[in-house]
């Protein structure tokens, strides 16, 4: 006789991170309280583990059943309903308790960071070596003009050694030669320079104020992977792309009081504290982290605007974002290696008008373009292979400009 049996399957602490990380950590924290209570311990605290579980898939049942120990958690906690999750299994519970042990086990912090790396990669720079080169251009043409004195010297000396008479050289800040040699040197450099400064008038590449918080994009928009939209909502739904207001960063920042990421530095190389700069937030918007809740008035955070274009231009972030499927990285560059951001490029019109020869548009299955039946025709008929934002007028002067 055959007795079928069920093996007890052992929890998997793997997959019960890939569920606390889906379900838990917006409110919970293994070492630290957030939202909710730290989870180290979580199962020595419960005297029953059928009612912890209970507990995690309907909080509210056993509040109501009248429980001490889960009613004190909910008073402690101002009463914050926990949410429910009544599709978890019991072996996905212990999955993510597994998890919990595991974790508590580690020191707290976890390792630190290379701090020769992270000081090194926050001081690597784009070098400019134009000074450098014509540093060596006025050395090489001072070594010329010492050499060429010399050899009217030595041509001196060679002429009375052989008896034939030589004219006193002419000293070279007397030679009309030179002297109209440098004069025409002079008026090409500074005419280059002068130009240059009328050209870049008002345009500001590279532009990086220091800002009241020191808010790291490469950290937010690149290691934690935020959509850029989810703060600068704006950007695919008008003219602007807003700068988000204080409550879009308590969203994650009533939970989240320290930082623990990799170690910040300013573009200067000085290290950066990051849980100071969350309690900089703090202050601004009135928030007791302790207490948790708002305490006092807040105040707006005075952010400094980077990327400024003339008043008689007009630009259009939607119009980029949805009609014309750019990317962020277009205009801004690498927004997610930055810690601080710098303007891209100069945003020229020049700039502008290369990009729309050469970028083309998204023409099919793209109503915005529904229009230009030529275009459609022209492509159908394999005349053309693609249309650039230049062949829908986007040089055309008052496209920017009316």
């Amino acid at each position: 006789m055959v007795i079928p049996f069920s093996a007890v399957k052992a929890a998997d602490p793997a997959k019960g991170k890939q569920i606390f990380q889906q379900n838990c950590a917006s409110c919970h924290n293994v070492h630290k309280k957030l939202t909710g209570p730290a989870l180290a311990g979580v199962e020595g605290r419960w005297s029953d583990k059928k009612l912890l579980h209970q507990w995690i898939r309907n909080s509210a049942s056993v509040l109501a059943s009248g429980d001490k120990y889960a009613n004190n958690l909910f008073n402690e906690y101002n009463k914050t309903a926990m949410t429910a999750f009544p599709a978890l299994t019991d072996e996905e519970i212990d999955d993510i308790l597994a998890y919990v042990k595991v974790e508590e086990a580690k020191p707290v912090g976890g390792a630190k960071p290379e701090a020769g790396t992270a000081t090194a990669g926050a001081k690597e720079e784009g070098s400019d070596n134009s000074l450098l080169f014509g540093i060596i251009t006025l050395i090489l043409a001072v070594v010329a003009l010492i050499l060429m004195q010399i050899n009217s010297n030595l041509n001196k000396l060679a002429g009375d050694k052989e008896g034939q008479p030589t004219p006193e050289p002419i000293p070279f800040y007397k030679n009309k030669a030179y002297i109209a040699l440098a004069i025409l040197v002079l008026f090409m450099v500074g005419g280059y320079f002068t130009i240059q400064g009328a050209i870049g008038l008002g345009r500001q590449k590279d532009y990086m104020p220091e800002q009241p918080i020191f808010y790291s994009h490469k950290v937010h928009a690149g290691i934690n992977q935020i959509n850029c939209l989810y703060c600068h909502a704006g950007a695919e739904k008008s003219k602007h792309a807003m700068i988000p207001s204080e409550n879009i960063c308590m969203n994650c920042h009533k939970a989240i009081k320290e930082y623990t990421g990799p170690e910040l530095f300013t573009a200067e190389g000085k290290k950066v504290d990051g849980t100071a700069e969350i309690a900089k937030l703090y202050d601004y918007v009135g928030w007791d982290a302790d207490k948790g809740k708002y305490t006092k008035p807040g105040r707006p955070i005075e952010w400094t605007k980077i990327h400024n274009l003339p008043d008689h231009v007009y630009f259009n972030h939607s119009q980029h974002v949805v009609a014309g499927k750019q990317q962020c990285q277009t205009c801004h560059g690498n927004i997610t290696e930055m810690d601080e951001v710098h303007q891209f490029t100069d945003l020229s019109m020049g700039w502008c008008i290369n990009c729309h020869r050469t970028t083309k548009v998204q023409f099919a299955d793209n109503n915005y373009y529904s229009i230009f039946e030529k275009l459609h025709q022209d492509i159908k008929d394999k005349k053309i292979d693609s249309v650039t934002v230049e062949m829908v007028g986007g040089t055309e002067c008052q496209k920017c400009h009316y």
